[in-house]
């Protein structure tokens, strides 16, 4: 690229970019952009030419570049160029990259001057470059031309800001010497967003199309109008070169003579030319490197350590080693063993926080799907109260009985026994779906296997499904024992006095009404709380708005709010029933209503409490506290009377008392069967199903692996399996190359500091000056260097015009604004006739109309 370091950076720098490549990842290592920003036919295509090595770009005069052009530059051995737009075709003439640039150009703004901020990307691929971006811009114009829109500023200004506002972009802020630095809109602009200057660098074109006897050697020098990075001066091809097909390796010697012949710029030669700007673009980028290696190696340290325990176990591997693959076996099984107990009997480690499974879901099946699976399959009242009349008639024959038969009550009750086996059943049936379900999760880690994974899923299935029918078995014995004999002495039976008893304080029970409670406190416990809405009563009468619902297993009371201090009112549960109640299309509620089943009001004027909740789960779990209240769905008494199904029947006052004493019965000894099927079920899962499970999983598993196959066999890795062990390997070898690389780069480089912050509030100053006044008279310089004023503000003095016998030789000098003047106590002669302007950089007296650059003599 132009110096010694740069030429070691480069090498090392694709060296780091070819160790992530190999891996389909991009290097974090961010090159800076270069955007070089200056005025119409100022010389910036020549700039960007110089970096390069090669005439590509388009010339002319006006507006030529019309579109940004992106230009990647990557490093390579082959030297080519392609185009975004012509992706795949590889283009090695560059004057046909002129031309497509040209007609790329035309097809988007057409063939009259018009702009277009639509870029366009070019990529150079060569082995003299560094990987970096390069972006040449419009110039900025004043006054539309063609096709161009009355707001051509604007819009170029725009434009280049959307790259140079990035602070990961270099600013070249080209001026042509032969007009005035003080007014340069692309150091203006450079200003706005960069107003610290490290990121701009002033370029001065066009020093060889000066006024002879003009120079600017003070800008150069940045003594006059300074910027924090300075200015680089450089000689382009003009038209006549470009014309000539002189190329730019004569073009660079050509400028590196015009310096050292320079009067004005001899000293300061080694500081100048295209060789030397790149020597200071490749400074910013080497500061940008080492600026961004100690995160750089943060990160890659980061991913070496988080991948060196797994790469350990592939360093030494042997694919074809049999013990490794015993080891590897023996490891599988364990480790599969462990992580199936851990779901199951729950594990501090590897905790899910998604979603319930293992021991949590099926310990959720024993305590709360089974319970309200039983609870769901409660009688129906009214069918239950025409089964006992049945038995009772059938059991007396054509006798009118006198008392109560016993055998009513056994048959009712193992009939509601036999009814158990379907919830118990259904039990089994989701522990089992949960072990299964635990296994496959388990089976996972060994996925890089295969069979052995096939293998394993299947053997525990197998087991799992043998279990699942002695399992089934047992769970039927266990209900035919509770059916083979009814224990009436059991002590929680309430016996056939007790069950007349209760029955003749029903009708006071229904008498109690919507009063206070003096229950005992088993009846007082209260099974859920939440707001619901009442949503058939309407607004006027204080419904269609939230409340405070309280269910206990006697009532269901409403509140005014959570704090449960404003009673609105309690309904008592006995005889209610809740049924579902269709979706309004105008409301997003789900609503459910109770009722009573024997026709009463169940709150005030209305037959039907209709609640209404925010989703349908909330519906659901509502449902489910009602049933734990004995608040049971509304069976289908109406399909039976659409079927005529329903038969019509009256009971004599002592056979409704009998039906009454044996439903008193039932209800009192199905509790008890409840109660013991709910213990006793859960343990005979666990101890026929799941334990079984985990002891065959520890003790058998490994010998009926070894028995179905071929250890060979079951240890054949999977595609997915080498492959990744191969690209951990070479992700490995990449991060330690890219820690060497980095190394290198700390050790071949240098930094230099930044430069010490200039008084450049002169580009701000310099939008309200007026633009020079061009005259005709040409000012020499002065005869030794001027210091330069304190204060930048005010008329800048006069300045004496030399005679023909001056001691020091009248040379003229040209671009820029004029040096700092002397103090007010140095003679000089009468003032030459130029006009001043009210700012401290004086104007130029140029020869033709451009404003003049300030020099000084030599």
């Amino acid at each position: 690229m132009g110096n010694r370091e740069m030429e070691e950076l480069i090498p090392l720098v694709n060296r780091l970019q070819d160790a992530f490549s190999s891996l389909g990842q991009s290097c974090l290592l961010e090159l800076p952009q270069i955007a070089v920003v200056g005025g119409q036919s100022a010389g910036k295509s020549s700039v960007l030419e110089n970096f390069v090595g090669r005439d590509f770009l388009p010339r002319g005069s006006g507006i030529v570049t019309r579109r940004p052009l992106v230009l990647q530059l990557v490093t390579s051995k082959a030297e080519y160029a392609e185009f975004l737009h012509c992706k795949g075709k590889k283009i090695t003439d560059f004057d046909e990259v002129r031309h497509e640039i040209e007609a790329e150009t035309d097809r988007v703004t057409g063939m009259n001057k018009g702009i277009s901020s639509i870029p366009i990307n070019l990529r150079v691929y060569s082995p003299h470059v560094l990987n970096l971006t390069l972006i040449d811009l419009p110039g900025i114009t004043k006054v539309p031309v063609g096709d161009q829109p009355p707001d051509i500023e604007y819009q170029i200004r725009d434009m280049i800001m959307q790259f140079i506002t990035r602070e990961n972009c270099l600013i070249l802020a080209v001026t042509p010497a032969n007009t005035d630095l003080a007014n340069s809109d692309a150091l203006k602009l450079a200003k706005e967003v960069d107003p610290q200057g490290l990121r701009t660098i002033g370029v001065i074109t066009k020093l060889d199309l000066m006024d002879e006897g003009t120079d600017a050697r003070d800008v150069l020098e940045n003594k006059l109008l300074p910027l924090r990075r300075g200015y680089i001066g450089v000689v382009n091809r003009s038209q006549k070169d470009i014309d000539g097909k002189k190329d730019i390796k004569a073009a660079t010697l050509a400028e590196r003579k015009f310096f050292l012949s320079h009067p004005a710029y001899r000293h300061i030669a080694d500081r100048m030319g295209t060789p030397h700007l790149q020597k200071v673009l490749n400074q910013q980028l080497t500061n940008h490197i080492r600026d961004t290696l100690p995160n750089f190696r943060n990160k890659l340290q980061g991913q070496l350590l988080s991948i060196e325990h797994e790469v350990e176990a592939y360093k030494n591997f042997k694919p074809e080693d049999p013990t490794r693959k015993t080891k590897a076996l023996l490891q599988m099984v364990q480790q599969f063993a462990v992580d199936f107990e851990k779901r199951i009997e729950g594990s501090g480690d590897q905790v899910d926080t998604l979603e319930l499974s293992g021991g949590a879901k099926i310990n959720r099946i024993f305590h709360e799907r089974f319970p309200f699976e039983i609870v769901k399959m409660e009688f129906n009242e009214k069918e239950l109260r025409r089964e006992i009349s049945y038995a009772i008639k059938n059991i007396h024959g054509i006798r009118t009985g006198l008392f109560t038969p016993d055998m009513a009550f056994e048959a009712i009750v193992k009939k509601q026994i036999v009814k158990l086996k379907g919830p118990s059943l259904k039990s089994v049936d989701l522990v089992i779906q949960e072990l299964i379900n635990t296994v496959k999760k388990c089976t996972k880690k060994l996925a890089n296997f295969p069979r052995l994974c096939e293998e394993t899923e299947r053997i525990v299935a197998n087991h799992i499904r043998e279990r699942e029918g002695k399992t089934k078995d047992q769970v039927l014995l266990l209900i035919d024992i509770q059916v083979s004999y009814i224990n009436t002495n059991h002590e929680d039976f309430i016996g056939f006095a007790n069950a007349q008893q209760r029955s003749s304080q029903v009708h006071k029970k229904n008498t109690i009404g919507n009063q206070g409670t003096n229950l005992p406190p088993s009846r007082q416990i209260v099974i859920r709380k939440g707001w619901l809405t009442i949503s058939n009563i309407g607004i006027m009468k204080g419904g269609s708005k939230g409340y405070w619902f309280v269910l206990t297993a006697e009532s269901l009371s409403w509140y005014k709010d959570d704090e449960e201090k404003e009673k609105k009112y309690m309904l008592p549960l006995d005889n209610l029933k809740v049924r579902d109640v269709e979706k309004s299309f105008m409301s997003s509620k789900h609503i459910f209503a109770l009722f009573n089943t024997e026709q009463r009001n169940v709150y005030k004027d209305y037959r039907f409490l209709e609640l209404a909740c925010d989703s349908q789960e909330d519906v659901d779990s509502w449902k489910a506290s009602l049933l734990r209240a004995g608040v049971y769905p509304d069976k289908s008494l109406t399909e039976n009377d659409e079927n005529g199904q329903a038969e019509n029947f009256s009971m004599d006052p002592q056979l409704e008392r009998q039906v009454e004493t044996i439903r008193n019965l039932v209800d009192s000894y199905m509790s008890i069967i409840n109660k013991c099927i709910r213990d006793l079920i859960p343990k005979t899962i666990m101890h026929l199903m799941i334990n079984n499970v985990k002891d065959f999983i520890n003790s058998e598993l490994l010998a009926q692996l070894y028995s179905s196959e071929d250890q060979n066999t079951l240890m054949e890795e999977s595609a997915e399996q080498a492959q990744r062990r191969d690209e951990m390997l070479r992700m490995y070898q990449a991060l330690k190359e890219a820690l060497v690389v980095i190394g290198d780069i700390n050790t071949a480089t240098t930094f230099t500091p930044a430069p010490p912050p200039v008084d450049d509030s002169w580009i701000q100053h310099s939008r309200r000056s007026p633009p020079p006044s061009p005259t005709t008279q040409r000012r020499p310089t002065l005869s030794a260097p001027l210091p330069r004023p304190t204060s930048g503000r005010g008329p800048a003095p006069a300045i004496p015009s030399p005679g023909p016998h001056s001691a020091a030789p009248p040379v003229p000098f040209r671009p820029g604004p004029l040096p700092p003047f002397p103090n007010s106590s140095d003679s000089f002669g009468a003032p030459p006739q130029v006009p001043s302007r009210p700012t401290r950089a004086p104007p130029s007296v140029p020869r033709r109309p451009p404003p003049a650059v300030p020099g000084r003599p030599s």
